[in-house]
């Protein structure tokens, strides 16, 4: 993740028995640029599974497989024969490549056309031509043919399993800008517009894969599956349901349903591939808020709140008419998709009330995500997850905003819980979360109102869905 790598061992009913976290960095340079070192980021997870399978409640139990679950469009170069890491992993907020894809913006719905992405600098493909065009060491490796560019994942997984083959997952894949969701694999006319060959990229594989073995002390565990972050938590629950929306809240929120290959795609949504067998694959709509726990330190450093302990205030705590917060942290994501929208507040108000106007920004976003998301279908109810569902007051305004059902399960890891659920082949023994609580819509007024002046202020600004 972008603030610590995970690592959880669940028992075969799907009930974690041990966990450990290591703390990662991230560096941030002006508004558009955000990296982590990518051999901190491998040892990371190589210290996380050493704590975890050292537990009390994992010695001398076998362990019969892992799944590794990433930041998705996050991107790496690397020397293909050693896995030397030659650039910072870079992140999916890094945006320092949007000049190349403005003078693409002709090419947006054709490229919108074969990945059902838009044209956005958040994507691999302009990072990774940023890097050939100006790494040195990058095209060095380049010229010695012994270059790979690609997701987190495939480094990681090289990393990891000490294999020469460089290899991604359809749904890290599908996060590049060159990838065909269709066929599984790079799009020889994408690789074209951006002036890369397949030789340099991964080999695409499916989800459930023979990565090799994972390497802990004395154990050797078979990494089964690998996937993307948001692709994971769609499976905490099990096989995902076509009629709830998942909601995931962490750096950033992200919205999505299950829905058939030949569904249209809800404007200004996002087609995703939660997992694939080579042959077959479960596809999704999506929408993303960037600003989400990213917007929550935005503001951390700009009042004198403490703020962990004001989330942690129960709904009816909430400041009566806090400010609307236009919430353009890390760029303004589906449906609008306007990397540089500013982050002001609109109206007074104190800390507090600035926090309230953030969550509510958060919920705002991903309510407008959900109006899409109900075009080509309804939706029964929603269920989120990730660490920003703790907070009542966001699950509160979502419930009376959407007016649906919001589930907040128990569970504290829905990644880690859901690409264990693929790494073990999605076991029917696995037991069902039990739900933690239910936030039934209310009808509240003031926020409906607020609701539609943030609409009315968006639109003022340029921000169209």
């Amino acid at each position: 993740g972008s603030h610590s790598s995970r690592a959880v061992l669940f028992d075969a009913l799907g009930a974690p028995v041990a966990s450990a976290h290591v703390p990662v960095g991230s560096h941030r340079e002006g508004d558009d640029r955000v990296e982590q070192e990518p051999w901190e980021l491998l040892q990371s997870l190589r210290t996380a599974a050493l704590d975890a399978c050292d537990a009390e409640a994992a010695r001398g139990r076998p362990i019969r497989g892992a799944g590794l679950a990433t930041q998705r469009s996050t991107i790496v170069c690397w020397e293909r024969s050693t896995g030397r890491a030659l650039t910072e992993a870079i992140s999916w907020q890094d945006r320092r490549n949007a000049v190349l894809l403005e003078r693409m913006r002709h090419l947006a719905s054709r490229v919108r056309e074969i990945t059902g992405l838009p044209l956005s600098p958040h994507y691999g493909a302009s990072k990774l031509r940023w890097c050939l065009d100006h790494v040195s060491g990058v095209q060095h490796a380049a010229a010695a043919q012994d270059v790979a560019l690609g997701p987190l994942s495939s480094y990681l997984v090289q990393g990891l399993v000490h294999d020469r083959t460089a290899v991604v997952d359809p749904a890290n894949a599908s996060r590049t800008l060159l990838f065909d969701p269709t066929t599984l694999d790079w799009s020889p006319e994408l690789l074209g517009l951006f002036d890369l060959s397949r030789e340099q990229l991964p080999l695409c594989v499916p989800t459930w894969h023979r990565y090799g073995p994972l390497v802990v002390a004395e154990r050797r565990i078979p990494l089964e599956a690998c996937t993307g972050d948001q692709s994971a938590a769609a499976f905490a629950f099990g096989t995902p349901d076509p009629s709830i929306a998942m909601i995931n809240i962490g750096t950033g929120a992200f919205v999505q349903r299950v829905a058939p290959a030949d569904a249209p795609l809800p404007d200004g949504l996002l087609r995703s591939v939660l997992c694939s067998d080579g042959t077959t694959a479960l596809r999704s709509h999506e929408g993303t808020v960037n600003g989400a726990g990213s917007a929550i330190e935005w503001l951390r450093s700009r009042v004198g709140l403490d703020v962990d302990r004001a989330l942690a205030a129960p709904a009816q705590s909430n400041p009566h008419d806090p400010p609307l917060f236009m919430n353009g942290v890390g760029g303004l994501g589906s449906p609008f998709w306007q990397p540089d929208f500013p982050s002001e507040f609109v109206g007074d108000g104190d800390d507090a009330a600035r926090l309230a106007a953030v969550l509510e920004s958060i919920a705002f976003l991903l309510c407008v995500n959900l109006e899409s998301l109900r075009h080509s279908a309804p939706l029964q109810r929603i269920r989120v997850s990730g660490g920003l569902s703790r907070s009542d007051v966001l699950c509160r305004n979502l419930a009376d905003l959407s007016g649906l059902p919001v589930e907040r399960y128990a569970v504290a890891e829905a990644t880690a819980r859901g690409v264990a659920c693929l790494a073990a082949g999605r076991p029917a023994s696995w037991r069902p979360l039990p739900v933690e609580r239910v936030f039934t819509p209310s009808g509240d007024a003031a926020l409906a109102a607020r609701f539609s002046r943030w609409r009315e202020e968006m639109a003022r600004r340029g921000a169209v869905a």
